[in-house]
């Protein structure tokens, strides 16, 4: 006798007193964050998984404290047809192209938001987007597509609050003198952002104590006699997979330095994406707040220098009590 198949899929089948209206939206807007897809009033379908699984246990222990009834079972799909039957119920192409018309419409509206406006459209659409993918448990085409969608919005966003970012350059890093750079004029572009505000911070604090900056209403505007940084054509600015603030370090013999790896993580996943750091969205929302409270670049450099001055001492206590 053939053994039966392996369950790859859960039912959560509940019900609750009529009298537990508030109860019944909870869970009903709960099993919805899951993912889960309805067979029939009551009962919901997901595919199997160990935190899923714990999810919905969950779910169905509060189903029972509110005085209702819940059943959580393993089940296998009979057949081939059956098991595609079910993961087509889980076809998240409708709600993609929800999430792309809204893209599509944020996108005409860009150029008349403030810094502020666009990093809170930006955090909100990221979790709208964020919630879509959660739940999209087989992939595909159309997933594949939102994620090239959304990779572009973040660049016209990303070019409006940091206009002129500089591409990146092939190349080495060649190792400089402190000394040789002390008391310069050093440039970059205005209405500062993410890896600028803190490559001056980084010129300051440990490269050029003396340094003087110049806000440029365009790269061309840079001084002959300035050190220019973070747009093309500058004396520093990225290199390789190297943001600004990386290419300063690593120029001026920085990077031996626990501390200040930790702001540059911060930095390059705020200025070209990459791997998550924790410390990243708050950074980010100072920033954004900064940017919209003050009326120019020095009191923003000296704002946000505090910022970053906390978030060095921090970093550098956890770095001696991990030696």
């Amino acid at each position: 006798m053939a053994s039966p198949p392996d369950p790859s899929w859960l039912l959560l089948v509940v019900s609750l007193p009529t009298s537990g209206a508030t109860a019944r939206m909870r869970i009903w807007r709960s099993l919805k964050t899951l993912g889960c897809m309805p067979l029939r009033d009551g009962a919901y379908l997901l595919p199997a998984g160990a935190q899923r699984e714990q999810a919905l246990q969950e779910l169905a222990d509060e189903c029972t404290l509110e005085g209702g009834t819940a059943w959580l079972m393993a089940i296998a799909p009979r057949s081939a047809a059956e098991a595609a039957a079910y993961r087509q119920l889980f076809d998240r192409s409708d709600d993609y192209a929800g999430l792309r018309k809204t893209w599509k419409d944020a996108n005409r509206s860009l150029h008349a938001l403030t810094a502020t406006e666009l990093v809170r459209l930006q955090k909100r659409l990221q979790r709208e987007y964020d919630a879509v993918r959660a739940v999209d448990f087989f992939g595909g085409e159309a997933g594949k597509e939102a994620e090239a969608a959304w990779t572009e919005l973040g660049k016209r966003i990303g070019a409006l609050l940091s206009p002129d970012e500089p591409h990146e350059a092939a190349g080495q890093v060649p190792r400089l003198e402190r000394d040789q750079y002390q008391g310069r004029l050093w440039a970059t572009r205005r209405h500062l952002w993410v890896d600028r505000v803190a490559s001056a911070w980084l010129i300051r604090r440990f490269i050029d104590g003396q340094a003087r900056f110049r806000w440029l209403a365009k790269p061309s505007d840079c001084p002959r006699k300035a050190l220019g940084f973070d747009f093309d054509g500058a004396a520093f600015s990225h290199v390789a997979d190297r943001v600004t603030f990386e290419t300063l370090m690593a120029a001026f013999g920085l990077e031996q330095d626990a501390a200040l790896l930790r702001i540059a993580a911060i930095v390059h996943v705020l200025d070209v994406g990459g791997e998550p750091v924790p410390e990243a969205k708050g950074f980010e929302a100072v920033m954004a707040g900064a940017r919209e409270r003050l009326s120019g670049d020095d009191a923003l450099l000296a704002d946000i220098s505090g910022v970053l001055d906390s978030l060095y001492a921090h970093f550098e206590r956890e770095a001696r009590a991990r030696t």
